[in-house]
């Protein structure tokens, strides 16, 4: 779904209003559907330019209600609805009535949205006195064997080398 500027809305309209073009041409201009352009008239019609504007609302629990039990009253149809209770999207409605249907009216209620900390956990270092002394014993030990292992290397080289040259002769 594309995303029309204040501007275009308000183009889309006056067009209208002129008389020149019908919904489905300007649809057609704009490259959307015709209810849009029917949509954005009845707005402008009934609460003026500011209503072509996007504005970012929450709505209560109970105004969901009621405009769902309006929906049903009258048999309005989502555009008609919307207009009439000033919602931009129709979309939002039928949100909210596939909400009710499936979860019930608690589904309407705001939810608390959960965000996870901006910094990850770091791990804290709970080394001891006791565990660090353990640690450099075990690399003492472990350079040790290093040691040793070099040594017992360097003796088995020397004895190969010992051994080919007794082979020469």
């Amino acid at each position: 779904m594309a995303k029309f500027t204040f501007e275009d809305k308000l183009w889309a309209v006056k067009e209208y209003e002129k008389g020149s073009l019908s919904y489905r041409d300007i649809a057609n201009k704009l490259g959307t559907h015709h209810k849009s352009i029917q949509k954005w008239v009845n707005l402008y019609v009934e609460y003026g330019e500011d209503s072509l504007r996007k504005s970012y609302t929450n709505y209560s629990a109970a105004f969901k209600m009621k405009v769902l039990k309006y929906m049903d009253d009258n048999w309005a149809s989502l555009n008609d609805t919307a207009v009439k209770f000033k919602i931009p999207d129709p979309s939002t409605i039928s949100a909210w009535r596939r909400a009710v249907d499936t979860e019930g009216a608690e589904a309407l209620l705001p939810k608390k949205k959960v965000r996870p900390p901006m910094t990850k956990d770091r791990k804290k270092n709970d080394l001891t006195n006791e565990t660090n002394e353990s640690l450099i014993q075990e690399v003492e030990r472990l350079r040790m064997e290093n040691a040793y292992l070099k040594k017992l290397n360097a003796l088995v080289q020397e004895q190969k080398k010992l051994q080919q040259k007794s082979k020469r002769k």
